[in-house]
């Protein structure tokens, strides 16, 4: 199955389903995707997460339903995955500016509509990558759940744990553990294969050089050997990182030959002068090939 179809599968899913609860893992399957990676590619691609594309298109259609039927307010607020009436008017008006009250008597509403997939002749650019095949291997790192990504990658609460790290004196304590003759920097670990309803495991760490831990509250992990489609982030963080990302959901899994693999995925960073100009990382994500 193409790009396109897989995403257009989902989209009638989602829509086929906006009055029942909904599984993202489901909605995922659609496109033959893992539901961390589908709601990646989901905020990439739209600028907002597939929990607000759901929410939106919901309100959307419960102000149809005021203005076309008699059903009472808080039948429709039970139709739309609300459990009560108080519930339901908040995220209206939030939404629409007005009351389901006043909607009903006909005040102005806002309409939010579906979603779907149009083939646009794009292209024409270059985008530099890599295949490499790598050994398992252990690594030394500090975990912790972050948010699942939304339109920022959730960049809020891994940039707070770099910080952290950075001010407690983890990632020194990590180098004093790491080897760095392979992959060249302090690593930032996605374990997207992790990945649960609400948050997935974020670790900060590097490839552990085998010295005894002496006390630090650090975890020593194994990934597992696999592919990897390896990019260069180039420009001031966190900025080149999200257009660098963005490209590789929209240009680089698009149009060729590769898929998430469902492992890791690994941020290398060199040194930690992030804001430079001149500022180069690498992105190493774990990839198949398509069937």
């Amino acid at each position: 199955m193409d790009w396109i179809t897989g995403i257009q599968r989902s989209l009638d899913y989602t829509e086929a389903h906006l009055t029942e609860k909904i599984d993202y893992e489901a909605v995922a399957k659609q496109a033959f995707s893992s539901a961390f990676h589908f709601q990646r590619m989901f905020s990439m691609l739209c600028g907002f997460s597939l929990g607000d594309y759901i929410r939106m298109r919901r309100l959307t259609l419960a102000a149809e339903d005021l203005l076309r039927t008699d059903h009472k307010i808080i039948d429709i607020a039970l139709k739309y995955g609300y459990d009560t009436p108080e519930s339901f008017s908040r995220a209206f008006q939030r939404f629409h500016g007005i009351s389901p009250t006043e909607a009903r008597r006909g005040g102005t509403i806002k309409s939010f509509f579906r979603l779907s997939v149009k083939l646009i002749l794009s292209g024409g650019s270059t985008m530099d990558y890599r295949i490499e095949k790598k050994d398992a291997f252990q690594i030394i790192c500090k975990k912790k759940q972050v948010t699942k990504p939304q339109g920022d990658t959730a960049a809020a609460d891994i940039h707070v744990f770099w910080d952290e790290c950075t001010k407690d004196g983890t990632i020194e304590n990590i180098c004093k553990y790491g080897r760095f003759d392979k992959l060249n920097g302090v690593l930032g670990i996605c374990f997207s294969s992790d990945m649960a309803d609400s948050a997935f495991p974020y670790g900060i760490g590097a490839e552990y050089n085998g010295t005894p831990l002496q006390g630090e509250a650090l975890t020593i992990l194994e990934i597992p050997a696999y592919t990897y489609a390896v990019f260069q982030c180039k420009g001031p963080m966190p900025e080149a990182f999200k257009t660098t990302y963005q490209r590789i959901v929209t240009e680089f899994f698009p149009q060729s030959n590769y898929e998430y693999g469902n492992g890791v995925e690994l941020e290398v960073y060199p040194s930690d002068k992030v804001d430079d100009p001149n500022y180069t990382c690498e992105i190493w994500i774990a990839v198949k090939e398509k069937k």
